[in-house]
């Protein structure tokens, strides 16, 4: 059974579940401020963890699994929450790849209004050629997918070669990396600039897509 880290009102109208990324857990600092953020605009977040990360917290040090190995451990957690009203799922970096997997079938069957990635991981670091885009451009799910444009497993460059579904809208954050965090002395923006940008535009789409 998941355990869950609950952000946001309990009455909220929308609740988003997240899932971490491969090399950091549910309450990491970033996962945790991503949280606060989209509770602050109005969202139910429910944080999990996949049993590898779980794990590691008895002392199992486990490498993150295949992506695909994980579906069933995310459509558990997603029928474990239980989750009242409109359902978004997602996630940071592979949690969101996971969630990418998933979000057509559940969208099909009314279980989910759309998918949130947050960095999502285009092609492994190093590796632009091993593209994570084949299923993302017949994607049927509204999806939104928030990237720093020198993110390491995508860049802007790099993301405008890619058929993407039309259903994705891709929110950019100027100079941005992996985490969404920007070079203040270089961009102008700080990380919290990015964080009010994120959690304002994403209770945009969130209006959009209900």
């Amino acid at each position: 059974m998941a355990t869950f880290l609950f952000d946001g009102p309990e009455d909220a109208g929308v609740t988003i579940l997240l899932a971490h990324g491969a090399g950091a857990p549910m309450d990491s600092a970033g996962m945790t401020k991503l949280a606060a953020t989209l509770a602050g605009a109005g969202f139910r977040v429910a944080r999990f963890e996949f049993a590898y990360m779980a794990a590691r917290r008895e002392g199992h040090r486990r490498p993150p699994p295949k992506a695909e190995t994980l579906i069933p451990e995310y459509r558990a957690a997603m029928a474990a929450l239980g989750a009242r009203g409109k359902l978004i799922i997602g996630g940071k970096s592979m949690g969101g790849r996971v969630a990418s997997m998933v979000a057509d079938e559940l969208h099909a069957e009314g279980a989910i209004a759309g998918l949130l990635c947050l960095g999502y991981p285009f092609h492994p670091m190093g590796k632009p050629d091993s593209l994570r885009t084949a299923h993302l451009a017949t994607l049927r799910t509204p999806t939104l997918i928030v990237q720093g444009t020198r993110d390491a497993f995508g860049t802007r460059e790099e993301v405008a070669t890619y058929t993407l579904s039309k259903q994705i809208e891709l929110l950019w954050l100027e100079d941005g990396d992996h985490d969404l965090k920007p070079r203040k002395s270089l961009s102008g923006f700080s990380a919290q600039d990015h964080l009010n940008t994120l959690g304002a535009q994403v209770a945009a789409w969130a209006r959009r897509i209900q």
